[in-house]
């Protein structure tokens, strides 16, 4: 099992610097990987995802980086395209890429003119990802699709190949996000308003998946969880012996604090 740390991308974690800063300290710890969310507005001060990336892959070496999770309906696709290229050059190979169709329940979604039904945003996702594989292989493309047209020469390719890990959001119990995730690298189970999932539903979970999968290449499933120290390891435990390839410690900028984040970042990752 791997381990990573979550953060905002608002309120004490809305500036780059700062999320550098974290990122640099979590390396130094012993942690695996460093996430943080997309948002565009909940709390301020709020800092855009990509440029907080790019600020943290500067200061770090070995750490695994990246968004949990960035709405593709919500992105411009050529845009986003470019930004993941840019960022995994930048990090030498380091970004992991976690997408999702959008929670437009949440205020920053609907605020800016982003809209869309759940048939629609998973719609747009599935297409979106499609559509970002064909920008990342290095050929030429040319896409018209339901909702998007894209007629373009070859983009220089990222540093991982294929493609950067994708990892994809799925709220249990529905199948079907969890047959879109089975067709990319990884899974980010989700329970209800976006909550982590029960180690106990990890091991349909990954049935779930495990079923769908037509590769035999690695696959990861991620656990979000608080633990107050290295020791603190029953539920870390138990999700890794559900399945679990990631445990991901996370904080919200509601209920913490930078020094409270400082302090645990510094303590390093659960031990099993």
């Amino acid at each position: 099992m791997k381990f990573g740390f979550y953060t905002p991308n608002f309120g004490f974690c809305g500036d780059a610097r700062v999320l550098a800063e974290l990122a640099h300290e979590a390396e130094e710890a012993g942690w695996d990987g460093f996430f943080i969310w997309d948002h565009l507005q909940v709390i301020e001060p709020a800092v855009d995802p990509w440029i907080a990336l790019a600020a943290m892959a500067l200061s770090t070496r070995r750490i695994r980086l990246g968004p949990l999770v960035t709405p593709v309906p919500r992105r411009h696709i050529a845009k986003l395209a470019r930004e993941v290229t840019s960022l995994d050059r930048l990090s030498n190979g380091r970004l992991i890429v976690g997408v999702g169709a959008g929670f437009p329940q949440l205020t920053d979604y609907a605020a800016f003119g982003d809209h869309g039904g759940a048939r629609a945003r998973a719609a747009k996702l599935d297409e979106g990802l499609d559509l970002l594989a064909a920008l990342w292989s290095g050929e030429p493309v040319s896409h018209r699709g339901e909702h998007f047209r894209v007629e373009c020469p070859p983009f220089a390719p990222p540093v991982q190949r294929p493609r950067p890990p994708i990892w994809v959001a799925a709220a249990w119990p529905a199948n079907r996000p969890l047959a879109r995730a089975a067709r990319w690298d990884g899974v980010v189970p989700l329970g209800g308003l976006g909550l982590e999932v029960a180690p106990s539903e990890l091991p349909a979970i990954v049935a779930t998946v495990r079923d769908q999968r037509t590769s035999d290449a690695p696959f990861d499933v991620t656990q979000f969880g608080v633990t107050r120290d290295p020791g603190d390891t029953r539920t870390v435990a138990a999700a890794a012996e559900a399945g679990a390839t990631w445990w991901i410690d996370y904080v919200y900028a509601g209920g913490g604090s930078l020094a409270a984040t400082r302090q645990r970042l510094r303590q390093g990752p659960p031990r099993l």
